[in-house]
């Protein structure tokens, strides 16, 4: 089926479009339809990697939707994680719609808001634990679940056509140390009411059995902190308020202080506390103070559990962190799961500290981590209470969303349809099937800009990266014969004494190949910068296999 760039939705027909999180993990973009009118759930960001050379955010493009934005009735947050509310700071102003959210989240989101001078032009409704409200044809109501951040909703969108339960990220906790537990009931009654369509998170449906407690780690943490003779580090995601409160009780078993390292981990602490959180443990200790404690009597909460460059764990391996140190004999625990892609990244951070004998543990040597979303047969737990006559799986890359529609399949859904980011799917009247594809694509954070992620751009500073770079000066005379030698810069690619011989033979190349074009040729400058090119790409393809990104000036005399 084509793209269709002027799609128009039929005002009878209930429609699911996801613009981003329904081909990876991350920057999640959703889109309901229905009586003509738009609804958005969430609008995040994921990270950038080595693919994409000086981008550390990257967003899903909203052209779409910022087209329609007349019919747009508001952004509805699930929860406060970054992959769906990352990008609300960079893209509101494209949309200028009314957000809604509980209130942890919409602390949050009221930050992110004031960093970029926004608060005052922006409509954030807060709505309650458990709330509903009404926008346009969609009667909402907020469910609440257990995740690894408080305050996490599924949000169940009723209209004429049908009802949905949109999951968003959540796992079954009957212990979550912070916040409430999952709201059965209200799962139970929405099952007995009748659910056209559930959307439902894939994240972990690969994995067996069911997703542990963060009760758990509470004597997990206790014991391992006794075998701990010195200092203590712990790094996990600055959103999981859950995980600083087990630390903070294990630590307490110990006669231990904590303290947090990093800016994330106190603004989520500053959010937690401000909204009832943590306020049963004791106050946190600044990294200004680390100091002042013997070694066996603290504990560190630091940022940078994914090895990034500039978190407070990847300074202090370093030995870079003005404050806090880690010596040999210390622990560092790293208390989280490993997102792929960022493998590489946390294996240095980890080297570097082994490297001078701190001890390293992951959840492969002791139980420090348990995820935030639901495993296997939680996943089949809910399909057998909500009974859905269709699944849509999201919130996966492509092995996650054939795995989770399986899933479904296995647990007698009657319909299933797996959607792609453009994906328009119509859930009624009639079968759930796809009808037609939009454009999308991802925008990347470039400085203060934000760029195209397929854009010559970033196109360009990938190709360098990878294969070096060549800038020639071609001078010509009147007849358009080189005057003089090519001057050339070659980047990235030679070093040594190889470095004087391939420029010698690329300026012969480029000269040769100039002066063989015709006369008419000779005269177009298009023609000679082609020219040139093709010589630079043959000499540095032969002899280092590469393509380097090429520019060629002409100068005529």
């Amino acid at each position: 089926m084509k793209t269709d760039d002027a799609f128009r939705a039929d005002p009878g027909e209930l429609l699911f479009l996801p613009l981003g999180g329904s081909d990876e993990i991350g920057m999640n973009l959703n889109l309901y339809c229905y009586g003509g009118k738009w609804l958005m759930v969430d609008l995040g960001i994921t990270f950038g990697d080595e693919t994409t050379p000086g981008v550390d955010v990257i967003m899903p493009d909203p052209s779409f939707i910022e087209s329609r934005r007349q019919d747009l009735l508001g952004l509805v947050v699930t929860h406060g994680h970054e992959d769906h509310i990352g990008a609300i700071p960079y893209l509101w102003e494209r949309l200028r719609c009314p957000i809604y959210a509980t209130p942890f989240t919409a602390s949050l989101v009221r930050r992110k808001l004031a960093d970029v001078d926004l608060v005052g032009q922006v409509e954030l409704i807060e709505v309650p634990l458990s709330g509903s409200l009404t926008l346009g044809p969609f009667d909402l109501e907020f469910i609440g679940l257990t995740h690894s951040i408080p305050d996490p909703s599924a949000i169940v969108l009723r209209c004429e056509a049908g009802t949905i339960l949109h999951t968003g990220d959540w796992k079954f906790d009957p212990a979550p140390q912070v916040g409430e537990v999952t709201d059965m009931a209200a799962l139970e009654a929405l099952a007995e009411e009748g659910v056209l369509a559930m959307v439902g998170d894939s994240t972990n449906v690969d994995v067996p059995g069911s997703t542990g407690s963060e009760a758990e780690l509470v004597d997990s943490f206790t014991e391992l902190f006794a075998a701990q003779e010195q200092r203590i580090a712990v790094t996990c995601f600055a959103s999981n308020v859950a995980r600083l409160h087990s630390i903070a009780i294990a630590a307490r078993r110990h006669d231990r202080q904590v303290a947090l390292v990093g800016r994330s981990l106190w603004r989520m602490h500053d959010v937690a506390r401000e909204n009832g959180y943590l306020l049963d443990i004791p106050d946190f200790v600044s990294e200004a103070d680390v100091g002042y404690f013997p070694r066996n009597k603290l504990v560190l909460i630091c940022t940078g559990s994914q090895g990034e460059s500039r978190a407070a764990l990847a300074r202090i391996a370093d030995q870079a962190h003005p404050k806090v140190s880690i010596e040999p004999g210390d622990t560092v625990i790293f208390s989280s799961r490993e997102i792929p892609g960022n493998e590489n990244a946390i294996g240095r951070v980890q080297g570097k500290f082994m490297s001078r004998g701190v001890k390293v543990i992951t959840e492969r040597d002791h139980h420090v981590h348990v995820s935030g979303h639901p495993a296997h047969d939680d996943m089949v737990q809910m399909y057998q209470m909500i009974r859905p006559e269709i699944a849509i799986p999201v919130h996966g890359d492509a092995r996650h969303l054939a795995e989770h529609a399986r899933l479904a399949r296995d647990c007698q859904v009657p319909q299933v349809q797996v959607p792609g980011n453009g994906s328009v799917i119509r859930l009624a009247p009639g079968p759930a099937e796809i009808i037609s594809w939009v454009p999308v694509s991802s925008l990347a954070v470039d400085g203060p800009r934000l760029r195209q992620l397929n854009g010559e751009v970033i196109r360009d500073r990938r190709k360098l990266l990878h294969n070096g770079a060549v800038a020639a000066t071609v001078i010509l005379d009147k007849k358009g014969y080189c005057r003089l030698d090519p001057m050339l810069t070659v980047t990235g690619i030679t070093d040594g004494d190889e470095a004087e011989e391939i420029d010698d033979l690329l300026i012969d190349m480029v000269r040769e190949s100039v002066d063989g074009l015709s006369s008419s040729a000779r005269a177009s400058d298009d023609a000679v910068v082609e020219a040139a090119h093709r010589a630079v790409r043959r000499v540095v393809r032969n002899e280092f296999g590469k393509r380097p990104l090429t520019t060629v000036h002409v100068v005529r005399g």
